[in-house]
């Protein structure tokens, strides 16, 4: 199993891949990996060639800086859960500098309401976090 902390390495390390025309899934996380993550990870590892799974903390979710501070941060678990089912799976695991490179703020998306319903009716700005960060990825 690889894990790359920088995108400019899981960059590098893929673009060979790109160039073979190979298929590369993508999984993004926040971590705390759980059931729904790993049928994700099954579905993406018998469709593709290569699967990437990030597992980052997206501050710009988060309204609220204790629920970031809170927010479960199991890296070492998650890596376990994933050597377990295959040890073909690259991880992304960034610092919030080498995402949003010292400018971390959240861009404005229109999602025609849903950013009022489910996280988002508790937590403003929740789902231009998410779209933020997608984009991102």
């Amino acid at each position: 199993m690889l894990i790359f902390n920088k995108k400019s390495d899981l960059s590098a390390f893929l673009s060979p891949l790109i160039k073979q025309n190979k298929s590369i899934g993508f999984v993004p996380t926040m971590g705390a990996l759980h059931q729904g993550h790993l049928s994700l990870l099954k579905k993406s590892l018998s469709e593709n060639d290569v699967t990437v799974m990030s597992i980052f903390v997206n501050p710009t979710q988060f309204n609220n800086a204790e629920d970031l501070d809170k927010y479960p941060r199991t890296l070492e678990r998650d890596v376990q859960i994933m050597q377990d089912l295959s040890n073909n799976i690259i991880v992304y695991a960034p610092e919030v500098a080498d995402i949003y490179e010292g400018n971390t703020i959240s861009e404005s998306f229109d999602y025609d309401g849903l950013e009022n319903q489910m996280e988002g009716k508790h937590r403003p700005g929740h789902f231009d976090g998410v779209g933020t960060i997608v984009k991102r990825l």
